[in-house]
């Protein structure tokens, strides 16, 4: 388990623009708690009452968009715990005080903001322009940048379900078991269960590319 003192190096762009007293604060407010495989963790509709922040492990966001608690708006997603995870969270209301007196720190949401914003935009992009074999591309490449690989280099360290796979490339999920079976035969990847294996990713950028 990690303990209070270490969130902040796990965090270091958000610990280096806080002062010595802000830390101190941040650490005595915050919780941090444990998650076991497909736990919730919050429920759309729910209040946004604190600031989350994911130290170990990987999360599943049900509906793309993290931006309730600044918009002061309920959560119009889901979360859960992909697998044993750990995450900090810090009352929303500490936040905006930091906020209000430390520029650093708002212009460190601001930034963390617009990054996501451009991300979504983005995906929005290619899930509404693209046919289905680019999405689906660009949805596996998605994957290997936002979790990285096992050992090999190859293997995606998340294992997505057909059903997860259909939803982030926006199809039905007997297109993405069609796309993906399609893959397999064109040497592009292997398929083992859930693991996702990339043979071939310069093919993939190509087909996510012309979309």
């Amino acid at each position: 388990m990690i303990k209070k003192e270490e969130v902040l190096e796990k965090l270091p762009e958000m610990g280096r623009v806080l002062t010595i007293e802000e830390r101190e604060q941040v650490l005595d407010e915050m919780q941090v708690r444990a998650y076991r495989k497909n736990e919730p963790i919050y429920s759309e509709g729910d209040v946004p009452s604190h600031l989350l922040c994911l130290l170990s492990g990987k999360v599943k966001i049900y509906k793309d968009g993290y931006r309730a608690a600044f918009a002061e708006e309920n959560y119009v997603t889901a979360a859960a715990a992909f697998e044993p995870s750990v995450i900090a969270s810090i009352p929303i209301d500490l936040v905006r005080q930091l906020i209000t007196r430390n520029p650093q720190l708002a212009w460190f949401f601001m930034h963390r903001l617009a990054v996501a914003l451009g991300r979504s935009d983005a995906r929005t992009v290619n899930l509404t322009q693209k046919h289905i074999r680019g999405r689906l591309a660009e949805s596996i490449l998605f994957l290997k940048e936002s979790y990285g690989t096992e050992e090999d280099g190859q293997t995606l360290s998340v294992y997505p379900s057909r059903e997860d796979m259909a939803n982030l490339s926006n199809m039905t999920t007997s297109n993405a078991i069609r796309t993906l079976s399609a893959f397999v035969q064109e040497g592009l990847i292997v398929l083992d269960g859930r693991k996702i294996k990339i043979l071939n990713e310069a093919a993939l950028q190509k087909t996510s590319r012309i979309g």
